[in-house]
């Protein structure tokens, strides 16, 4: 069996190796749901329930007011800022339907960042939410329209949820400069004919820019499609699914996992703002929750909840995640808790979340799975190129429908992250990581993100997995210290359980690794913290450690 088809044998019995792509835009698949289940709950937000039919009559309204007010021509960028909402998911597919392109902030952005933003996709109209006005308003010699809504204007029924208080907050006065969401709404101004295809730019991220400036990922209709599409067909999601939206939307995995895989099925997102482990047992319990996709630092959150065992959380069925590999004894309390494999993915923003996943049928702990449907995955020695053999450890490159386009504006990073190899163009993850003999793929963790000790390579994440199965640590990032003899040696800054703290030493978490791990690979310095910084879609901000480390090392050079 050839090295990049040996993984079929694994393929998820009964389903296709290649799908074809919808010929459409992305907005269509509203209408399909909207036509075919005019009733049923679209969207479920702190137990308010929003049908297709509401839905897709919000989108067309505000679509015609995006046109008709703030002149929204096709293939203009329009900036969607606003926290996980009904606003997110209306604006986004009002600004495809009126044939634009949706340019998703972090609703953690400040002022200066909102600043790059509009120039660097030269976008002139904001979709927004009132808690994010003081970051808005300096911006407004920028931006010619801003749409403004309030969360509270979709909390139609009374809840007991913990709904956070911005969530509550009521509608405020409008600001001068802003239309407010329920009189865009309210304006009654039809959009025109839908004209945006395939082929036609949809949804511009932003990568987190944690080498640089944030870089605009081109995708079109047909890329966003592509993994929706796959979402649909490989865990066999339907209309009777209910998927637990608590991913970032501003993010590609919670943009395709909460929103439009669900939208295309025809299925129900409940919608969570904010992250809030007690809220997202309670709505698994009352909404007959199905699915449930998160990042390693919510699960572990989740099952850190004391009060867990008294929800019933039997309609969950699938369990999955990406960002980080789930440590292995994490996955085994998830699976004694919850009776469910945790599933891991693979993707990057440039792929529109997965290019890999396990099969549901035959999961790999620590593993980022396989290449999805139509997807080419090889492994290159970063240097030389050379294609590496199973258990070669090479930065990942793939190819498939999902991949992006290019960066906006930028030509040259835009060549810099594609190579042609084996007579085809490959888009470089910039990932290190290999697949084993079965054609399995295992991240050991990004190009740039290794510590060389003594010439001896040890990769971070794997080193933060080992510590996860420590009995007293709830979360770890490893980093490089400099050391005067070995160079670089790793460090570990570690999170430990309450009922840990004052009782479990530094050192002791030393000594329980040099009993389980290769001698290079033991944190020699170990930091006991309170809590670690997270990046906005909640995973480890390694990057800000690792900086942090370096700037007081040259302080004390």
């Amino acid at each position: 069996m050839s090295a990049f088809t040996r993984h079929f044998k694994h393929w998820p019995p009964g389903l296709p190796r290649t799908l074809a792509v919808p010929q459409t835009s992305v907005f269509y698949n509203l209408e399909v749901s909207a036509t075919r289940y005019p009733e049923k709950c679209a969207i479920d937000y702190y137990g308010s329930r929003l049908t297709y039919a509401e839905l897709k009559r919000q989108v067309d309204a505000l679509a015609g007011f995006l046109q008709q007010r703030c002149g929204v021509a096709k293939g203009d960028r329009v900036l969607l800022y606003t926290q996980n909402s009904p606003q997110f998911v209306i604006g986004y597919y009002a600004i495809l339907r009126a044939d634009a392109v949706v340019v998703p902030v972090n609703a953690m952005s400040k002022s200066e960042e909102l600043r790059y933003y509009i120039g660097d996709a030269q976008a002139s109209v904001m979709i927004a939410t009132q808690e994010l006005w003081p970051e808005i308003a300096p911006r407004l010699g920028e931006l010619r329209h801003v749409v403004l809504g309030a969360y509270s204007d979709y909390l139609a029924a009374q809840t007991d949820l913990p709904v956070p208080e911005y969530v509550r907050a009521p509608r405020a006065p409008r600001p001068r400069g802003a239309a407010l969401w329920h009189e865009a709404l309210g304006a009654g101004l039809a959009p025109g004919e839908h004209l945006a295809g395939p082929g036609d730019l949809a949804v511009m991220p932003y990568t987190s820019g944690t080498t640089g400036k944030p870089k605009g990922c081109m995708h079109t209709h047909s890329t966003a499609l592509a993994t929706s599409t796959s979402g649909c067909h490989w865990r066999g999601a339907s209309s009777g699914a209910v998927v637990l939206a608590v991913l970032p939307m501003f993010h590609v995995t919670g943009m395709q996992g909460g929103m439009n895989t669900p939208i295309q099925a025809g299925a129900t997102a409940v919608v969570l703002s904010r992250w809030d482990r007690e809220c997202a047992a309670m709505q698994i319990e009352r909404a007959g929750v199905t699915g449930f996709t998160a990042i390693t630092t919510m699960m572990v959150d989740f099952l850190a909840n004391p009060n867990l065992r008294k929800y019933d959380l039997s309609s969950l069925t699938t369990l999955g995640g990406g960002g980080a590999a789930m440590p292995e004894a994490l996955a085994r309390k998830l699976q004694d808790t919850l009776g469910l494999e945790f599933i891991e993915g693979y993707g990057l923003t440039e792929t529109m979340a997965p290019s890999h996943t396990n099969p549901p049928q035959r999961p790999k702990k620590q593993c980022a799975g396989i290449p999805i449907f139509g997807t080419d995955a090889r492994v290159l020695d970063p240097e030389t190129f050379r294609e590496c053999g199973p258990n070669e450890v090479g930065e990942i490159v793939m190819r498939g429908p999902q991949v992006f386009k290019g960066y906006w504006n930028d030509p040259e990073k835009t060549r810099q992250a594609f190579i042609e190899h084996d007579g085809a163009r490959f888009f470089r993850s910039g990932d290190l990581g290999y697949y084993d003999e079965e054609g399995y793929f295992f991240i050991t963790d990004r190009l740039k993100r290794m510590i060389n000790a003594s010439g001896f390579k040890v990769w971070p994440a794997e080193v933060e997995a080992m510590l996860y199965a420590h009995p007293d640590i709830q979360e770890a990032c490893i980093i490089a210290a400099r050391d005067a003899y070995r160079g670089e040696t790793v460090k570990a800054l570690v999170v430990l359980k309450p009922a840990a703290r004052g009782r479990v030493a530094a050192e002791d978490v030393v000594a329980w690794a040099r009993e389980r791990m290769s001698a290079f690979k033991v944190p020699r310095v170990v930091e006991l913290v309170e809590a670690l910084p997270k990046t906005a879609t909640g995973k480890i901000f390694w990057r800000k450690l690792q900086e942090e480390e370096d700037a007081r090392a040259a302080g004390g050079a």
